[in-house]
């Protein structure tokens, strides 16, 4: 019976170990794809700036992560903002504005410029006027796509004006525009120095995540799950070598 025990435990480990490999190489599999990921944003941040109106119609997997230059007409009657966000620990919204470049090349359609953090209590709603920088907007920004669609209903029962996610149909209704096929990330001042007015949002970090360190955790519980079989086989054979010896 002891015997069987033994034979149970070690294909468990063994089991488990192959497993736990598996999924530390799964991680080093989406470290490379990081890295690759990393490679692309280094790659497309050194291009020049692409001028907005250029950018309409092109495949958003091209242009992801590319700068574009911003001289366009700012649409504030229709802004709306994103819901729940938080910056060093303050809570507030991401102001969203449809904005439209000057030549009007794009007829109807717009494209959502995320302006940045406001301040707002309840994080949710804010006073729209006082945010406001201008008709024409003329700034830099980055090219973002936007998040697989999860839900349909985006919006919040308590104001129509604040989303909770970032679902393209969704925005397109609420602000009665047309929307181009990704998202605007103003760049610039990050730091807050008026709650009213909008201070940029840090770009998603370009780094290569915590896969290296998940991958070593899997890692070493293989080796644990190994080590600890090979100990238990070494305990019995003592323990039974010493119960011989007294006999």
């Amino acid at each position: 019976m002891k015997r069987l025990n033994i034979w149970i435990f070690g294909v468990l480990a063994v089991a488990a170990a192959a497993v736990f490999v598996k999924l530390g190489f799964w991680q080093l599999s989406r470290l490379s794809e990081r890295r690759a990921r990393n490679a692309i944003i280094a790659e497309r941040a050194a291009m020049p700036p692409l001028d907005l109106a250029a950018a309409l119609g092109q495949d958003t997997t091209q242009i992801h992560w590319r700068h574009v230059r911003i001289l366009a007409l700012a649409d504030y009657d229709n802004e709306i903002v994103h819901a729940t966000r938080s910056q060093n620990g303050s809570p507030g919204v991401h102001l969203l504005t449809p904005i439209q470049p000057l030549d009007s090349v794009w007829g109807d359609t717009a494209v959502i410029l995320n302006r940045g953090f406001v301040y707002s209590a309840n994080a949710r709603t804010i006073d729209y006027a006082k945010t406001r920088e201008g008709d024409t907007i003329s700034l830099d920004a980055l090219v973002l796509s936007y998040p697989p669609a999860q839900e349909e209903r985006v919006t919040l029962p308590s104001d129509p004006r604040a989303v909770r996610a970032l679902n393209h149909d969704s925005l397109s209704r609420i602000v009665h525009h047309p929307l181009a096929n990704f998202i605007l990330l103003a760049l610039g001042d990050t730091v807050m120095h008026d709650i009213e007015l909008p201070s940029r949002v840090t770009p998603p970090p370009v780094d290569e995540g915590p896969h290296m360190s998940y991958a070593l955790q899997w890692f070493s519980f293989a080796i644990i799950g190994l080590v600890g079989f090979v100990a238990y086989v070494l305990s019995k054979r003592k323990s039974s070598g010493r119960s011989k010896t007294a006999v």
